[in-house]
């Protein structure tokens, strides 16, 4: 399953100029967060989350306060598991991974 978020560079303006910078990418992540946490509380124990503020919202929502690194998926770019919870986390910010970033991690066993 892919969730993502996005609009026309237009569209994305319009939503900033009256909402602010700032309060548009907080909804968005605070989306995403819910979606992830939606999703983990249905039983799914492995996530990619690109973007480094929506990773940050993500881990937050989740309750992850601490990760362990795990094998590689990209350079810069690790599986980590969460020791709280029976989880795993790929988390990416905008400037790591290869073009077939989510190709490779969805196909690996972290």
């Amino acid at each position: 399953m892919l969730v993502y978020a996005t609009a026309e560079p237009a569209a994305v303006k319009a939503v900033q100029a009256e909402l602010g910078v700032e309060r548009a990418g907080h909804l968005v992540e605070q989306a995403m967060a819910a979606v992830a946490q939606a999703l983990v509380d249905g039983g799914v124990r492995r996530l990619v989350v690109a973007g480094g503020e929506t990773s940050g919202a993500v881990v937050q929502a989740l309750g992850v306060h601490a990760l362990r690194i795990g094998a590689p998926i990209d350079p810069g770019v690790p599986w980590t598991a969460a020791l709280n919870r029976p989880l795993l986390l790929a988390l990416k910010s905008g400037n790591f991974g290869s073009v077939d970033f989510f190709a490779k991690a969805l196909g690996q066993v972290a």
